[in-house]
């Protein structure tokens, strides 16, 4: 698979085999992603990889905190501005009508909505999961770092005829996941991702994207 391949058939996927990964391609994914760039290479990011009984305690845990309507876990970051503005507003919009309209659920129906998003706890059926954390004293320009990390991580997936789904709403559940990994203080939770193989069964709606003149701005010949 080359790099165009893997950039365009990346998505997030919310259907997994269970079929496990095998631990040496997981460590051949992370051991190429450590050359991800990052300023003065001060490599900011902190992984968590977990699978097996661990991943099968963090679900439970999550699922019985979403069956008991306990509350989401106070934020340590902003997810999205308050008030989003254009063109912005309109594209998360957009997104969320194609994501539940695939799956035949109306804007109106908010329960049916939560059951569909309840789908993260249980890290979509995936057989693995990675955590990513950042030091909680490190900066924009770190957490920027730490993006360029992950879609390395998820490109090199790909490769290995694996996908991924990144999600930030992990951090909403922040504490159930501390208490499976035991980070250390210093450490914040920015994303978990699932990992695995995809469900070819299941209806896969490819989410799309700007145009490149709403982007993109050539200067020059």
């Amino acid at each position: 698979m080359d790099v165009y391949e893997a950039v365009t058939s990346r998505r997030a996927v919310r259907e997994f085999r269970d079929r496990p990964v095998p631990r040496e391609v997981l460590e051949r994914v992370l051991s190429a992603a450590a050359w991800t760039p990052s300023a003065s290479n001060i490599q900011p990011w902190r992984a968590y990889v977990v699978t097996g009984a661990p991943l099968a305690r963090l679900k439970r845990l999550a699922c019985r905190r979403v069956t008991s309507g306990d509350a989401w876990d106070e934020p340590e970051y902003e997810q999205y501005p308050p008030a989003l503005k254009s063109p912005y507003r309109e594209r998360r919009s957009a997104f969320g009508e194609q994501r539940y309209g695939a799956l035949g659920i109306p804007r109106e129906d908010v329960e049916a909505r939560q059951r569909a998003a309840a789908g993260n706890w249980d890290c979509f059926g995936a057989p693995a999961a990675l955590f990513c954390y950042i030091d909680r004293d490190l900066g924009p320009a770190q957490w920027s770092d730490v993006g360029m990390y992950l879609q390395t991580v998820m490109l090199l997936l790909r490769a290995e005829g694996l996908h991924s789904c990144a999600q930030m709403a992990w951090a909403k559940y922040r504490r159930s996941v501390a208490e499976v990994l035991a980070p250390p203080d210093e450490l914040l939770l920015f994303c978990g991702m699932s990992i695995g193989y995809e469900d070819d069964a299941t209806c896969a709606a490819r989410v799309g994207r700007a145009p490149l003149k709403e982007t993109v701005t050539f200067v020059g010949g």
